[in-house]
C-alpha cells in the first residue's frame, strides 16, 4: 500500500509540474493591451477571468466585484470583436491580455489563467471566474471580501469551495432581455432548491456536483452527461499551484478539499450563474461555429437544439431567489463555524 501511495503522490507531482509548465509558456500567447499589475498591493485580492465579446455584462459585473471588495482585475480577451477589450482596457484597476490563440488547445482557457495566476496571484487570495459568475458568501452583506479572507487565513485555510447554481426566469430564454449595466439576477431571479448529486473523487478529493434546471432540462436523457457544478473559485495562490479541470479542481489536491470529511461542516458559497438570457441563442451558435469548447461544442449543441424551441427553464417547483441566508436553508451554502 506504501507502494501504491508513492506511486500516485509521484503521478499527481508530475502532472502538476506538467500544467505549470503548460502555463507559463502559454503566456507567450499572450499580448499586453493594458499591463496595470504594477499597482497590485501585497495584500490586495484580484480577478481573474477569460473571457469573448461579453461587453455588454461588464458594467454590471465589475460594479459588483468592487463592492464586494475585489481591487484588481486581470482578463485575457480570446478575440473579441465587440469591443470588450478597449472598455476593459479604460479600467483604471483592470489589465488586460488579448490572444487569438486556440481557446481549446490553452485547455479552455486554464492554461492562460494558470499562468498568471503564477505570475502576479503569488501570495494573493484570487477569485478565478467566468464573465457570467457571481461569487456569493455568508454575511456577505456585512463583511467585505477582506473579512472573508482573514478569516479562512485564521483558520488556516487555503481555498474556498463553492456550487454553481444555474438562475433562470419565468418566461422563454429568447425573451430574457438583457441590457447593459442591469443586475442580471432582477430578471434570472429563479433557481433549482433541489435535484442534486454528489459524489467524492478520491484521487483528486473534490466532491463532484451535478444536477440543477440544465441537467433537468438538457440532459434528462443522458444526466451523466451533466455539466459538473462544484467550483473552488477563491485561493489563496502559491507559487505552483494549478488548475487541473476548469475550476472544478486544482494540483496540490489539498485545495479540494474544501468540505468536512469528519462530520461537521465548512463554510461555502455559490456561484449564481448568469448564462440563460437573450443573449445565450447567439453566444452558443457562436461557439458552435467555433469549436473550441470542450466535446467538439457538445453542450452547446444540445443548448441549440432546445432553444429553437422556445425553451423555458422554469417549472412551478421552482424557487425564487432571495438572498445568501435563503441558500443556507437550502443546504446550497452554508457558513459553517464563521458566525
Amino acid at each position: 500500500m506504501g507502494v501504491v501511495r508513492r506511486v500516485n503522490r509521484l503521478r499527481l507531482c508530475a502532472e502538476r509540474v506538467a500544467l505549470f509548465l503548460l502555463g507559463l509558456n502559454s503566456l507567450r500567447d499572450l499580448a499586453p493591451v493594458r499591463d496595470r499589475t504594477g499597482r497590485i498591493r501585497p495584500r490586495d485580492t484580484l480577478l481573474f477571468c477569460t473571457l469573448r465579446n461579453e461587453r455588454i455584462r461588464l458594467p454590471h459585473f465589475l460594479d459588483y466585484y468592487r463592492k464586494l471588495g475585489v481591487q484588481h482585475f486581470l482578463f485575457v480577451d480570446n478575440g473579441s470583436s465587440d469591443g470588450t477589450g478597449d472598455y476593459l482596457a479604460g479600467q483604471a484597476d483592470v489589465s488586460v491580455w488579448r490572444t487569438s490563440a486556440s481557446y481549446k488547445r490553452a485547455r479552455y482557457g486554464m492554461d492562460w489563467m494558470n499562468g498568471l495566476l503564477n505570475r502576479h496571484g503569488r501570495g494573493h487570495w484570487c477569485l478565478t471566474v467566468d464573465a457570467d459568475e457571481f461569487f456569493v458568501y455568508p454575511h456577505m452583506h456585512t463583511r467585505p471580501l477582506q473579512a472573508l479572507t482573514e478569516w479562512l487565513d485564521g483558520c488556516h485555510r487555503r481555498s474556498f469551495g463553492t456550487m454553481l447554481l444555474d438562475m433562470y426566469a419565468d418566461r422563454p430564454i429568447a425573451e430574457t432581455r438583457y441590457q447593459e449595466g442591469q443586475d442580471p439576477f432582477e430578471i434570472l431571479s429563479w433557481f433549482d432548491a433541489a435535484n442534486y448529486s454528489v459524489d467524492r473523487n478520491g484521487k483528486y478529493r473534490d466532491l463532484w456536483i451535478q444536477g440543477g434546471p440544465r441537467q433537468r432540462v438538457f440532459f434528462a436523457d443522458r444526466p451523466e452527461l451533466g455539466p459538473a457544478l462544484n467550483k473552488v473559485p477563491l485561493v489563496n495562490w502559491r507559487f505552483g499551484m494549478v488548475y487541473r479541470s476548469s475550476t472544478h479542481n486544482l494540483l496540490p489536491r489539498g485545495l479540494n478539499q474544501v468540505y468536512d470529511d469528519r462530520g461537521g461542516e465548512r463554510a461555502c458559497g455559490v456561484l449564481l450563474h448568469a448564462k440563460f438570457l437573450d443573449l445565450f441563442g447567439a453566444k452558443a451558435r457562436e461557439e458552435i461555429a467555433r469549436g473550441q469548447h470542450y466535446a467538439a461544442s457538445r453542450e452547446y449543441r444540445v443548448y441549440e437544439d432546445k432553444l429553437t424551441q422556445g425553451l423555458s427553464m422554469w417549472t412551478p417547483a421552482s424557487t425564487r431567489y432571495r438572498d445568501w441566508r435563503q441558500l443556507e436553508d437550502l443546504g446550497l451554502l452554508s457558513s459553517g463555524s464563521w458566525a
